[in-house]
């Protein structure tokens, strides 16, 4: 890891302690300066532009910036917590920094650290499943995860300890993302399923290392569900149910949302149509949700050989200075190939767009050929 890169995510960690500063508003921080150790010594009025800051916040910000120094946070902070990620790390989900309220960290544990983000599908449901639901959950995250889709629960009772235990059964990849810190095991008849996930997947959390189960805590772990999975599938759900929270907010996000079809007679799945009723799409069968993920746009799609020499001049001098090597941002690209940023992103599209590149949060990139 690079200093820059260690700098980056010490500010990334200093900002998540003000007082008042939430997900919502640390994205925008970031947005309006394009890096935390530049907002964190900017002046006050450039702050108070910021949709969001306040005089209070800013007064919060202001303590924060005398008692906290960054640096010797993060080497106190690494201590407890080794494995996490922020915003500035290239291992962050892109698809997670793409919601309006992404998590300035994100602990993890396991041996799950790439997945292919294009092909990631939640799925969710209540803590008391059916026979029906168990049985279509294990006949779909079986096709799933053999057809190379990563499965993303929560680990709870019900749909998510079935969804994970399907996934491992055929040795897929599957991601938990838990309302408590990592190191805990929620709930706790789950421990042999906690394990296997550690040894295989990856188990992720807002919250660091320690932090016990806490009602409120789960809500918000379902927009992180939410914004990792390309598509969420909600197998049963009564009409009060956290999966259909995670579905409204996938909805919110832009994602597609499926509803497996139930008797109208079974409470468990009563949220079910309320789904199906609010235009989400219904799962009629494995073969034909297999086709459906299939016609997503960039699902798994085989990048095309591409023939660097036939591309325009500006193109093969943006792949040359961005290197084989760490994702690099577009100031420093700009700088190096000399000509106006307009001109740069519309090269930068292109490339992307034909697999030449990769975008990472934060405007960077990293060239793949």
């Amino acid at each position: 890891m690079s200093l820059s890169s260690t700098t980056d995510r010490a500010y990334w960690l200093a900002w998540s302690q003000v007082r008042g500063i939430g997900s919502v508003l640390m994205k925008r921080i970031y947005q309006a300066f394009g890096s935390m150790s530049e907002a964190w010594t900017a002046m006050p009025s450039d702050l108070q532009e910021i949709e969001g800051i306040g005089g209070q916040t800013l007064e919060a910000i202001r303590q924060a910036q005398r008692e906290v120094e960054p640096l010797s946070l993060m080497a106190i902070h690494e201590h407890n917590n080794l494995n996490f990620w922020t915003p500035s790390d290239r291992e962050y989900p892109q698809l997670l920094w793409e919601i309006p309220d992404p998590p300035a960290i994100l602990y993890y544990r396991g041996h799950l650290t790439n997945w292919n983000e294009r092909n990631t599908v939640a799925i969710v449901g209540t803590r008391r499943a059916t026979p029906y639901g168990k049985r279509w959950t294990k006949k779909l995250v079986t096709a799933l995860a053999k057809s190379g889709f990563t499965i993303i629960s929560g680990m709870a009772e019900g749909i998510d300890g079935e969804a994970h235990r399907a996934c491992l059964e055929v040795s897929g990849q599957t991601v938990a993302v838990v309302g408590t810190g990592v190191d805990q095991i929620y709930p706790h008849k789950h421990k042999s399923l906690y394990e296997q996930i550690v040894d295989s997947g990856l188990v992720l959390s807002e919250y660091p290392q320690g932090t016990p189960p806490d009602k409120k805590h789960f809500p918000a772990r379902n927009r992180i569900i939410a914004g990792l999975s390309r598509v969420t599938l909600v197998i049963e759900a009564p009409e009060r149910s956290g999966a259909l929270i995670t579905a409204y907010q996938a909805n919110e996000y832009g994602r597609d949302v499926y509803a497996l079809p139930n008797s109208i007679e079974v409470n468990e799945a009563k949220g079910c149509l309320k789904l199906l009723g609010k235009g989400a799409q219904a799962i009629s069968g494995v073969d034909e949700l297999l086709e459906a993920l299939g016609m997503l746009p960039n699902l798994d799609t085989p990048a095309p050989a591409i023939a660097i020499s036939a591309l325009p001049p500006l193109q093969q001098n943006i792949l040359q200075a961005i290197g084989f090597g760490e994702p690099v941002g577009l100031d420093w690209i700009v700088e190096q190939v000399k000509m106006p940023s307009g001109e740069v992103l519309g090269a930068l599209t292109h490339l992307e767009l034909v697999g030449a590149i990769a975008p990472y949060p934060g405007m960077r990139y990293q060239r793949l050929v």
